[in-house]
């Protein structure tokens, strides 16, 4: 069962592809739920994403097929005609339909957690922040994301360089090779490939001057993986 929130926004999908053939924006998605961020379409899009009620389409930063509806929502052509025409006077989010088919295309970014700074060195504490990076969609799959800027070189050879902003997903397990944030001792993070290695943890950097780090399993939390890398040139 869908929630509330997750029930508008996949009807207002649909309402924009039979309207103009195209998905709306994530800026239009907020406007239109009535949400403060594009964070909050991020999760709802991601959860309807791995309950297999729609799926983003591939290389395309704004596109978004409707797999299957609720029972209870709008489907078919009727809805170009006079379905849509009744809807749109009375039901807010058919409205805004209507209201985005004149809106220029956007580009879809999101607001995701920056978490402070990270390690690619000896483990650092990834400070907790109040602040938010914007992301381009495109750079993030389905899932719960953060960001990290990344001080030190020691990944530097896997193109992660200090000052980037690592794009993590949010997860506790990884596969062995998967470069990840992992917590020790649960005090200090930092950003490594992910080995097991006779029973122990190990965490390898990506440069010859550093050197891997070893930990017994009960020392080591994985809190994400590397999903992409922003960087900025000044």
């Amino acid at each position: 069962m869908l929630t509330p929130k997750q029930h508008e926004l996949i009807r207002f999908i649909q309402q924009r592809l039979e309207v103009t053939g195209i998905s709306p924006s994530f800026e239009e998605m907020k406007d239109a739920l009535d949400l403060k961020s594009k964070s909050g379409v991020h999760r709802l899009i991601s959860a309807l994403e791995e309950r297999g009620f729609i799926r983003r389409l591939p290389n395309r930063a704004r596109a978004l097929e409707v797999v299957k509806l609720p029972e209870d929502a709008v489907t078919g052509a009727g809805a170009r005609g006079q379905k849509a025409a009744t809807a749109a006077a009375s039901d807010p989010v058919a409205r805004h339909v209507t209201k985005a088919v004149s809106r220029d295309p956007a580009n879809d970014v999101i607001d995701i957690p920056l978490h402070g700074r990270i390690a690619a060195g000896a483990p650092i504490e990834a400070i907790e922040g109040q602040t938010s990076l914007p992301v381009p969609a495109a750079l993030l799959g389905p899932g719960d994301h953060y960001a990290l800027e990344v001080s030190g070189d020691s990944m530097i050879e896997a193109g992660i360089f200090d000052g980037d902003f690592a794009l993590v997903k949010r997860t506790d397990t990884a596969r062995d090779g998967e470069i990840v944030v992992a917590l020790v001792d649960g005090e200090e993070a930092t950003l490594k490939y992910l080995r097991k290695d006779s029973g122990m943890v190990r965490l390898d950097p990506a440069n010859g001057s550093y050197e891997a780090q070893v930990y017994a399993p009960g020392r080591v939390q994985v809190q994400g993986k590397l999903a992409g890398l922003l960087r900025r040139y000044h």
